[in-house]
């Protein structure tokens, strides 16, 4: 009966693999929301990771691509993987190129706002709040809006 359990777990956990990548944490989870018991999850998702078929650094590195694709900056991408699980020691390698998350950031801002600096200090405000809770630095925020001439 333990073997079959174990392939039933096996089974449901290689099926949420094939429609996304998962972290180890976010796959203990949902296999324990389903009513399986915790050891068992705990031993597929080890034959799992051993087997290189479930790995916290390939997730992380899809979830900072497709986050990053979709306008989030380094910060709110490295509180969203922190939640799922992900170590930090595997975050920081895909979060490292301040170029890139500037150029990402003024993209974005050049997407929402065009390319005309912001007029007043409430214009200002305004983009560096937009950016900020994108997920961007504050100094990252600071390189994209910039100044004002008249400050």
């Amino acid at each position: 009966m333990e073997e079959n359990l174990h392939a039933e777990v096996r089974e449901r956990a290689l099926r949420l693999l094939a429609r996304r990548e998962h972290s180890e944490r976010e796959l203990a989870g949902k296999l324990a929301q389903r009513g399986y018991e915790r050891t068992v999850v705990d031993e597929v998702i080890a034959d799992l990771a051993a087997e290189r078929l479930v790995s916290d650094e390939r997730f992380a590195e899809e979830f900072v691509r497709a986050r990053s694709g979709q306008g989030f900056g380094p910060l709110r991408i490295r509180a969203d993987l922190a939640r799922r699980g992900v170590d930090d020691a595997l975050i920081t390698p895909h979060l490292s190129d301040d170029a890139q998350w500037v150029a990402a950031a003024s993209e974005l801002h050049r997407k929402r706002y065009g390319d005309a600096p912001p007029q007043d200090v409430r214009e200002k405000a305004r983009r560096t709040r937009y950016l900020a809770n994108r997920g961007f630095t504050a100094e990252q925020v600071r390189r994209v809006v910039g100044g004002l001439e008249d400050e």
